[in-house]
């Protein structure tokens, strides 16, 4: 089954990071990724540009409604996804604890409706 991982923390919080803190991070990341390609369970990632140059789309009465800006201010920002395929939510769940996200941030795990 698959499951989108999206990671939540302080967009801020990397620019604010001592040069050496941000090589561990990196390097942390890249060996989540790469532990979740050995497993043969990552479909795809990527990290999200930042909420400021988001633009948010909402249709009211068939007229769309375009605004610059991420949908709602919250004090984390939707950084980054992982989407895996894994047998159920209990082996999500176990992906989603091991991300280096999960300690300085939030890790919101979802299983993907396919179609």
């Amino acid at each position: 089954m698959q499951y989108l991982l999206m990671l939540y923390a302080d967009e801020g919080g990397w620019s604010r990071m001592p040069p050496a803190e941000m090589e561990q991070a990196v390097a942390a990341y890249g060996a989540y990724t790469q532990a979740l390609q050995t497993a043969g369970v990552l479909l795809g990632s990527n990290r999200l540009q930042d909420t400021a140059v988001a633009t948010t789309v909402h249709v009211t009465d068939g007229k769309s409604q375009v605004q610059d800006g991420p949908y709602v201010d919250s004090k984390e920002q939707l950084g980054g996804y992982y989407l895996i395929d894994v047998a159920d939510l209990d082996a999500a769940l176990a992906w989603a604890a091991r991300c280096p996200g999960a300690s300085h941030g939030t890790i919101e795990v979802r299983p993907v409706w396919s179609m």
